[in-house]
């Protein structure tokens, strides 16, 4: 896009890896940049893949005082303080339990909105799967029973053939999804969702045009809300198929490649 007299109307982030680093931080003045340009009149929106728990630290960290919030890689949309849910994009997760069913090393948790997670079998300590929030162990059967916003799975003693095996085995039809092949780990969000579409959402509720939108992002689940915005900006360790989606590219996380992007539209 052309930059001209163009200036951001609302701007959207990505949390980990974008604004906060593996070690849950925030960069120095990064937090106070975000809180300066809401107070000052630009909507600031955390879009995230995180669950609702997750997000909330980051929401805290924040401490914008009424912020809007898509999380669940856009299956829910909500504004907080106080939490308030304005959109849920569900699946039925009836063919994800019958596949765990046939590879019983898989472990399978669900989001409980504002709660934990309900899980198939007790979480193996450290790992991937460190979930915030009460964790309830419950049988594949209740599992199966309600839509669910998101699900995630892993087999934390299996080898990467044998989760390949309980790919293939699995329904993809219907749903979005994001894996972690070294960690046998696998993302499961409705085909309905997406951070751009909970974006839009957000936008329109706040009336700010879509080509007004800066979105910044660095993982693969960023790629269709970089897209989708006005401006899109990737890290630039974000990886090569999330930095060719962007309009731009600009610093790694670790040279504050994401305040540097704040500077140039709000000096100062």
């Amino acid at each position: 896009m052309s930059t001209g007299a163009w200036r951001p109307g609302l701007v959207a982030v990505d949390a980990d890896g974008t604004i906060v680093g593996a070690d849950e931080v925030m960069p120095a003045g990064l937090a106070a940049k975000l809180r300066a340009i809401d107070a000052a009149g630009t909507p600031v929106v955390l879009v995230t893949g995180r669950s609702w728990l997750s997000a909330q630290m980051v929401l805290d960290e924040l401490a914008i005082p009424h912020m809007y919030c898509v999380c669940n890689n856009g299956a829910t949309v909500m504004t907080y303080p106080p939490l308030v849910q304005l959109g849920r994009e569900t699946f039925e997760p009836a063919g994800v339990v019958a596949a765990v069913r046939r590879h019983p090393g898989v472990i399978m948790a669900v989001e409980e909105f504002g709660r934990g997670y309900r899980v198939s079998a007790p979480l193996p300590p450290g790992g991937l799967f460190e979930l915030h929030g009460e964790i309830m162990v419950e049988t594949l059967d209740d599992l199966a029973a309600r839509p669910v916003t998101r699900v995630l799975l892993w087999d934390p003693h299996g080898t990467r053939a044998d989760f390949a095996a309980f790919m293939a085995d699995l329904p993809l039809d219907g749903v979005k999804w994001w894996m972690e092949e070294a960690a046998n780990w696998l993302d499961l969000a409705p085909g309905t969702a997406g951070k751009d579409k909970g974006l839009a959402v957000v936008a329109e509720r706040l009336g700010v045009a879509q080509d007004a939108v800066l979105a910044i992002g660095d993982g693969p689940n960023d790629v269709e809300f970089l897209r989708w915005a006005g401006r899109g900006v990737a890290l630039g360790d974000a990886p090569a198929a999330v930095r060719v989606a962007a309009d731009a590219v600009t610093g790694t996380f670790a040279e504050g490649g994401t305040l540097a992007e704040l500077e140039r539209w709000f000096p100062g």
